[in-house]
């Protein structure tokens, strides 16, 4: 925990809905974002949960959810001017801005034991950022392709966007997660669905099988639904016994497995053919000293090697068709994948991606094993990040094979990987 004292006065000033403009917001911005951000590990947050003690959650969040929120708004400040003027990103900004504000007023009004009243204000504030805020994944690859539809994009461009995304949306992961570990605990009508046995948003038992089985039957229902078939799976975990349980963010795995089994079965089907006997997809859990690696493997035809480089880029991402339905979030803008990455190096994990052409994909997932180890994985504004926003990539200085024929085919098959719909 931290201290602050603030220099200048918290005033919310408008010019437009949506809009914060001012010398003191900048001066507010400019004055959080000096401190770091303080990254708790899961059994932190499992400590903290089982105490559940409203006020300490307050004193912290306070103070920590607009840290975070104006270490990234800085970050905002330096990408492309062409990329900071599309309608879809000025909107994003603007949300960020009216929600720090918000939180920020808590820091300055409420300095002593906060009464039953501020806690519920609190928390009702909370709800209102989050649920402002449930958009941004979508808004934001929107404020992408718009860009790209408007302007040639360069190499520093899209590395720096590259940069960027992962950093703004791994601290989207990480500031939700606050919200919604505070709301579960505290909030009148939020409870966690589930065993009953969850702290907040947290399971501390979380049964990695149970987990994958229920991210299967959804992909499964959704392959059905496209395909008319699917392939079956095969679970191995070793040891067989006891289950392996970790403390974990049971919707952070779910959403980990189901794009990846979703992308596995797609790639199966179309390579065998709806007709066909389809090969299973094999999935083998293991429980090791320092890590529980999670590996699918699928049949599926693989990947080109010049494709692969592509998976996780964001700006290789598509527009999504027309639907009249609510499709799942990420649904068609190709996001996935990417995200799943974030979701899980967030509590320092990994996923990777391994293909082989002509036979299929391995996907692993690896996930700390032991709970104080599991720290998250936050992004710091500082003077080394602020360089990535002003790095000039020249041309190759290795010759390539790839020419931009080659490219396109590419960034084609990654957009036939992609387009898959969402449960």
């Amino acid at each position: 925990m931290y201290e602050m004292r603030l220099a200048v006065p918290v005033r919310l000033l408008c010019t437009k809905p949506g809009k914060v403009v001012g010398n003191e917001f900048n001066k507010l911005i400019d004055h959080y974002s000096k401190f770091n951000p303080s990254p708790l590990s899961i059994k932190q947050f499992l400590d903290f949960g089982e105490r559940a003690n409203p006020a300490e959650s307050f004193a912290f969040l306070r103070k920590e959810v607009p840290v975070r929120l104006a270490n990234i708004m800085k970050e905002i400040e330096l990408l492309p001017p062409q990329l900071l003027k599309m309608p879809s990103v000025r909107l994003v900004t603007s949300w960020y801005q009216r929600s720090f504000m918000e939180i920020a007023e808590f820091d300055k009004l409420h300095k002593g034991t906060p009464t039953d009243s501020v806690l519920s204000d609190f928390t009702d504030t909370l709800t209102r950022v989050r649920n402002r805020h449930n958009t941004v994944v979508q808004t934001m690859a929107e404020g992408v392709l718009e860009l790209k539809q408007q302007h040639k994009s360069d190499v520093s461009s899209e590395h720096t966007i590259q940069y960027f995304l992962d950093r703004f949306y791994m601290s989207r992961i990480s500031i939700r997660m606050l919200i919604n570990q505070h709301t579960s605990l505290f909030g009148v009508q939020e409870r966690p669905a589930g065993n009953g046995r969850q702290v907040g948003v947290i399971d501390p038992h979380c049964d990695i099988t149970s987990v994958c089985l229920d991210a299967y039957e959804n992909a499964k229902f959704l392959c059905d639904q496209y395909y008319l078939t699917s392939p079956n799976m095969i679970l191995k975990c070793i040891p067989e016994e006891p289950r392996i349980r970790i403390v974990y963010v049971p919707s952070h795995l779910y959403h980990i497995l189901f794009e990846l089994l979703k992308n596995a079965m797609r790639a199966v089907v179309e390579h065998h053919g709806t007709e066909a006997d389809l090969p299973d997809l094999r999935v083998l859990i293991v429980e090791g000293k320092e890590d529980i690696t999670i590996k699918l493997s699928d049949l599926g035809g693989g990947i080109p090697r010049s494709a692969s480089d592509l998976l996780f880029q964001y700006m290789y991402s598509t527009a999504p068709e027309p639907s009249s339905t609510n499709s799942a979030p990420l649904a068609g803008y190709g996001y996935g994948l990417p995200i799943s990455r974030l979701y899980a190096k967030y509590l320092h994990g990994d996923l990777t991606v391994t293909s082989m052409e002509g036979y299929g994909t391995d996907a692993h997932v690896f996930i700390k094993a032991i709970s104080k180890d599991s720290h998250e994985k936050l992004p710091i504004f500082n003077k080394t990040s602020s360089k990535h926003y002003n790095m000039v990539i020249g041309s190759n200085d290795w010759s390539s094979p790839i020419s931009g024929e080659r490219k396109i085919l590419s960034s084609g098959i990654i957009e036939k990987i992609r387009s898959i719909p969402c449960a």
